[in-house]
């Protein structure tokens, strides 16, 4: 008997996700936890829940959609130091979608740039924010699922067909998964609005593609069985993100880090009448400049080459930095992730980073006379979430209070992009501990 009937239910491959099991390791912290750890452990819950339940709109409408195809949810790839996690790829008869899941709270506009601008109501006012083009992030899953492909071919030959075939066979597209959200794309070009779609229209889109498809149809069979290929590429995610959750609720008692919250930041050591809890990176404090120049180099060629900051090197890599110290791009390959073409491409700027050492600016000479904690109880302005009070600051964190909710930013970053202080005093004093 064949694999399907006609308009048999679609077959999920692998149905779960790192999301689903992510909540549920979040919720069992939650119920130990206590305090500020306790009130980040909730709000990480709410965020991800969101992600879910976009998630979950597309599988009620790919398990209804009346056709044959074989489905994979939450699909993550390696290639060499890079990596992809997909939402769904869809096999059917034609054709194989890399689908990329947005739910997104308000509407979105795409204007004839390809460029996303989200829009939303806070406080009485229309927030508009650009946001970072999912075409572009499904591109990427897009090309490492491509080489991927293209590494699996066995002779010089038939890597020359594969790009070809590939194209050919695979289709990108972003589902907007919030049934609220409305879509402008007016402007945008022909390419662009053929890969954003909304939930409802998910399946007629799928269709539509394979009835203009000029392929052949494959038998049921192969579309099992070219599923199970692609399955077979899935890499588990080694990285438990609720592990910093873990080690707070395990090893740092909350009334030391709430005293640390009001600690000023300074040059000065930990001592046992001054005690400080140590931050969750494992970067020494002596390494803190460092790591902020590292970081600002990533940050700045992501930007450079429109790229993910991971791409330049991820949070792991930086540790080793950190900890490794290389002095040449020979010392650069030893550390994991940087082969010898990604080494050459960003080691000159990394190891200048690392050589370059801590400095002093007049800025920061002139920041040391004032402390950050000064600025718990003063009035900030967020340019989404509207106005606030600094709750507590940290060495690199500060809260602030909202009408609804608190939420945590990096310190003293944040001032540099979506976060201004009523007081001007203050805030050119923050500007300078950033500019130094």
């Amino acid at each position: 008997m064949s694999l399907f009937t006609p308009n048999a239910t679609p077959i999920f491959l692998k149905e779960d996700s790192d999301t689903t099991q992510h909540i549920a390791r979040l919720k069992e912290l939650h119920e130990k936890a206590t305090g500020k750890v306790k009130d980040d452990i909730a709000r990480e819950i709410t965020l991800a829940s969101y992600g879910e339940v976009g998630e979950k709109n597309i599988a009620f409408e790919l398990k209804n959609a009346g056709m044959p195809m074989v489905i994979i949810h939450d699909l993550r790839l390696e290639f060499e130091d890079l990596t992809a996690q997909i939402d769904y790829v869809v096999v059917t008869r034609k054709l194989i979608f890399l689908i990329e899941c947005k739910n997104l709270y308000g509407n979105i506009d795409i204007d004839n740039q390809g460029n996303f601008v989200r829009s939303y109501p806070w406080n009485g006012r229309t927030v508009k924010e650009g946001v970072y083009s999912p075409i572009t992030q499904n591109q990427r899953h897009f090309q490492i699922m491509k080489q991927l492909y293209r590494a699996s071919r066995k002779n010089s030959l038939s890597r020359v067909f594969s790009d070809k075939a590939f194209d050919d066979f695979y289709r990108s597209i972003v589902v907007l998964a919030n049934p609220k959200t409305v879509l402008n794309a007016k402007y945008a070009k022909k390419e662009v609005k053929d890969q954003v779609i909304r939930a409802d229209q998910l399946i007629t889109h799928i269709k539509n593609q394979n009835k203009l498809s000029k392929e052949l149809p494959s038998s049921e069979k192969m579309m099992k069985e070219c599923a199970e290929r692609i399955l077979a590429l899935h890499k588990p995610n080694p990285t438990d993100y609720t592990q910093k959750y873990a080690e707070r609720i395990n090893k740092t008692p909350e009334t030391i880090v709430v005293a640390a919250a009001v600690q000023p930041v300074t040059n000065e050591k930990p001592t046992e009448s001054h005690p400080v809890a140590k931050p969750p990176s494992p970067a020494q404090p002596a390494d803190a400049e460092l790591v902020a120049k590292l970081k600002a180099y990533r940050l700045e060629t992501s930007r450079t080459e429109n790229v993910q900051a991971y791409v330049v090197f991820n949070n792991k890599q930086l540790e080793d930095l950190i900890s490794q110290k290389p002095r040449t791009i020979e010392e650069l390959q030893q550390i994991s992730g940087f082969g010898p073409i990604k080494a050459e491409k960003y080691g000159p700027g990394i190891l200048t980073a690392l050589k370059s050492g801590p400095t002093v600016e007049p800025s920061e000479k002139q920041s040391q006379s004032w402390s950050p904690a000064q600025l718990i109880g003063e009035k900030i302005t967020h340019q989404s979430f509207g106005s606030g009070t600094v709750k507590s600051v940290s060495r690199h964190e500060i809260v602030i209070q909202f009408p609804v909710t608190a939420r945590s930013f990096d310190f003293p970053a944040v001032f540099d992009t979506t976060i201004w202080l009523s007081n001007p005093a203050l805030q050119k004093k923050v500007e300078g501990l950033i500019k130094a």
